[in-house]
């Protein structure tokens, strides 16, 4: 089979594309023919070598295939089942027991960067009726995050207020989803251009947070000075303080992302004098996935592909996302 592999010390330079032996489903395993992955930061740091792992890593968390094999007493697919793959094969439900990535796919395990991929009949779920594989690859990590912040750990319901920072995977699914709800979206960019796009998908108001710095009061005041419910919080250490300013008195923050940095100074005095919930996101479990698909096949959303490369184009579907040009998810065809 053909794979990406990731070479000591890591870089885009260091992808290469490998043939190697066929992998066999063991016990309780099934074999899944690999047809999509899609790019997420975090494929991104693993990469680059900011992750480590093992010299020759395959990467990609994310893949939609299917099954044409079965090892002895797996019962749960068929052959020709269409399937995909959860972040964190191991969380099947309730609260999450270990936060670390040891059975991350592309992380601490080989991943979806490649043709064939055997793993526990338990790692998989349905994929939504009627999708591609393509689009069903954008789910796992960016759809599944926006889901568990808004949906698990608040409730985000008609009429609240969410805001959404940026133009990539988890933003954009978490203001299709707010949609969906019936709730009102506040979205940012530095891209005016990027901005027109937002509000075709529904974004009540959009706010160019280069030209307008305190970019929180100004969400603040589009709500009739209520403050916004949710906000979806990808830059970390760096919007930490313009999220809270943002927030109404009980709002709830999701932060699932570090893309300022990975510490920081947070205004803690007005986190907790506002009661403000801040929740950490790392995607989600199974059952997670699945309540997310069934709302995904009764709401109609489709997701916003901004590109496809085929597998061997890797490093340069790394190098597009790394030029923060799209808009939306990318995706590799395998």
């Amino acid at each position: 089979m053909k794979v990406a592999a990731v070479k000591k010390p890591g870089g885009l330079d260091k992808l290469v594309i490998e043939t190697r032996a066929d992998p066999k489903p063991k016990a309780g395993e099934v074999l899944v023919r690999v047809r999509a992955s899609s790019l997420n930061f975090h494929d991104f740091v693993v990469a680059l070598g900011g992750i480590p792992t093992p010299d020759g890593r395959i990467p990609m968390s994310d893949g939609a295939g299917e099954v044409v094999a079965l090892g002895e007493g797996a019962t749960k697919w068929k052959v020709g089942d269409r399937v995909l793959s959860l972040f964190f094969p191991s969380w099947q439900s309730g609260q999450i027991e270990a936060a670390g990535f040891a059975s991350v796919p592309g992380d601490g395990a080989d991943g979806f960067g490649a043709e064939l991929v055997a793993a526990p009949e338990t790692a998989f779920t349905r994929m939504p009726d009627r999708w591609s594989f393509e689009e069903a690859a954008t789910l796992p990590c960016a759809a599944l995050t926006a889901w568990r912040g808004m949906f698990v750990e608040t409730h985000t319901k008609p009429g609240d207020w969410v805001l959404v920072q940026g133009t990539g995977g988890v933003s954009i699914f978490a203001l299709q989803f707010a949609k969906a709800a019936g709730a009102r979206v506040i979205a940012t960019s530095s891209s005016d251009a990027k901005l027109e796009r937002l509000k075709a998908l529904g974004a009540d108001h959009v706010i160019n947070y280069k030209t307008t710095p305190e970019w929180g009061k100004a969400a603040f005041d589009l709500t009739g000075g209520r403050g916004v419910d949710e906000v979806v919080e990808i830059g970390g250490p760096g919007t930490m303080a313009q999220s809270i300013n943002a927030c109404r008195p009980g709002g709830h923050i999701s932060l699932i992302g570090v893309l300022t940095g990975v510490s920081g100074e947070v205004p803690t005095a007005a986190l907790f004098s506002r009661n403000i919930t801040l929740s950490g996101i790392t995607v989600g479990s199974r059952r997670h996935q699945e309540d997310m698909i069934n709302a995904l096949e009764a709401s109609g959303i489709r997701p916003v592909i901004d590109s496809r490369f085929p597998l061997d184009q890797i490093a340069a579907a790394f190098a597009h996302q790394a030029s923060q040009q799209h808009f939306g998810k990318i995706v590799l065809t395998i």
